[in-house]
């Protein structure tokens, strides 16, 4: 679906121009157009091949989707994949966002998972005048930028989930739920780590070494939004790295407890295998057992356990067994 097609000559917007006119348009000098789709039919992108002259092989890994984020340089023009993240109820939503870059034209091409649009970034663009005559090569910039500022967000989400379930560590009961949730946290960072790292790789080439000419004055733009990307990497990192430390001290505390119940399980045996060593002993049947006839034996025999079973229960009471 068509959300936007703009052409603009030396900074300034000039129209919405339909789609037949496009070819028009890019003829001009100091002139390009910048076509913004959703949900991109292979129709749509057949047209917009033909309007500016896409390479076929960017034109069916867009048709596909579902595609790694990268840059590719096709002769003059760039094929760039980025990923959307969005928060929805604690869950992490991915989307992808396909990108046509030419000397005269941006397309930009956003499937159904990417719920926020770009309007802000064209009108963010449409401000700046001066950084606009830099051509489709900023408007590259400003996608990517207004792409990653986004990420920040979902790093705050997964940084305060952290911490709540941090907050529950050492809380009696709560271990086995802690390391689900934490497991759960770690596929979610995973799942952006995965979305960070290419993307990161593939923007630190488009400045410094052999960056693509069209982008050679707005090198360091992009080297600002390889930065964000890298300290995103590294808090994503530290949040994993904290995440594996919180998973080892949970499975410490369930085995303290474990060790805790075991022990109280063994002094309770202990106590009572007093009274099964001393019933058993007078449990035998031999004739000649002297307490067997005494008048007080059996009251005698009941304190001695009883008297036995407390000692037990004191002692193990003091070291903390029971």
């Amino acid at each position: 679906m068509l959300i936007n097609c703009v052409a603009y000559q030396d900074g300034q917007k000039l129209d919405d121009i339909p789609v037949e006119e496009i070819s028009e348009y890019v003829a001009r000098p100091d002139t390009f157009v910048w076509v913004a789709l959703r949900d991109a039919q292979p129709e749509e992108l057949a047209v917009m091949q033909e309007e500016f002259g896409l390479h076929e092989l960017a034109v069916e890994d867009a048709s596909r989707g579902h595609q790694r984020p990268k840059i590719e340089e096709y002769g003059d023009s760039l094929f760039v994949v980025v990923k959307t993240i969005e928060c929805r109820d604690h869950e992490v939503a991915i989307g992808e966002v396909d990108i046509f870059v030419g000397r005269d034209y941006i397309l930009s091409a956003r499937d159904g998972n990417s719920k926020q649009g770009f309007q802000d970034v064209r009108t963010r663009a449409e401000k700046e005048p001066h950084m606009l005559r830099l051509g489709p090569a900023f408007v590259l910039y400003a996608l990517m930028d207004a792409v990653v500022d986004r990420y920040f967000p979902v790093l705050d989400m997964l940084e305060t989930e952290l911490e709540k379930i941090e907050e529950l560590i050492f809380t009696q009961g709560r271990q086995r739920d802690n390391i689900q949730r934490l497991y759960e946290l770690k596929g979610k960072v995973t799942l952006v780590r995965h979305v960070v790292a290419p993307l990161m790789e593939a923007v630190g080439r488009l400045h410094g070494g052999r960056v693509p000419s069209m982008c050679m004055e707005t090198q360091e733009y992009f080297r600002d939004v390889h930065d964000h990307l890298h300290r995103i990497a590294a808090s994503l990192d530290g949040i994993r790295d904290t995440i594996a430390t919180a998973i080892q001290v949970n499975l410490s505390m369930v085995a303290i407890d474990e060790s805790e119940v075991n022990k109280r399980l063994a002094a309770w045996a202990a106590i009572f295998a007093i009274v099964t060593a001393f019933a058993g002993l007078w449990g035998m049947n031999f004739k000649y057992m002297p307490e067997l006839d005494w008048k007080y034996g059996y009251p005698m025999a009941v304190a001695i356990m009883v008297g036995v079973c407390l000692y037990l229960h004191r002692r193990f009471k003091k070291a903390g067994w029971l």
